[in-house]
């Protein structure tokens, strides 16, 4: 008997299976070198799922206050950035890893009392054209739908620097 034919759009089995998907389809149909979901734990953030896998391992983590990710939470950088060293706030983050990057799209994840659980975001290792910012919809969109299944109760596992 063949296989139904709805079976490649059937529900991913859990959190991880979804976030992985939804980065491989961005980086598929966007682009940029790199997608990630990423975890806030304390004063961390967090890798917790990447695309390619090979560009950034799970389990990384930088000071939450040194991130692209902060200050775009906080409201003093854009959401998508084409040239992120003409944005001051991302600017003076350009050290260490973040020295290589070059244009950025995140978007808050939040849990179901409106707390930040973490970002979904991409780098570009050189500057993007001014047209790669209108991107930013499906990544809110495709954030947005990880915060809804956040909140439908498909828990994220902790991430693998904080496994015990």
């Amino acid at each position: 008997m063949a296989t139904p034919p709805v079976l490649d759009v059937a529900p991913w089995r859990d959190f991880s299976a979804a976030a992985c998907g939804a980065l491989e389809a961005l980086h598929q149909r966007l682009g940029w070198d790199v997608w990630v979901v990423t975890r806030v734990v304390d004063d961390r953030q967090v890798v917790v799922h990447a695309h390619p896998p090979d560009v950034i391992r799970p389990g990384t983590w930088l000071p939450w206050a040194d991130t692209f990710c902060r200050a775009m939470v906080a409201g003093e950088a854009p959401r998508a950035a084409t040239v992120t060293a003409a944005v001051p706030a991302f600017a003076k983050r350009r050290t260490g890893p973040a020295s290589r990057i070059g244009a950025y799209i995140g978007v808050p994840i939040v849990s179901p009392e409106g707390e930040l659980f973490g970002t979904l975001c991409a780098f570009g290792f050189r500057a993007r054209p001014r047209g790669a910012a209108r991107d930013l919809p499906l990544v809110e969109a495709v954030a947005r739908l990880l915060s809804t299944l956040i909140a439908a109760g498909m828990t994220p596992s902790d991430p693998p620097a904080l496994r015990d």
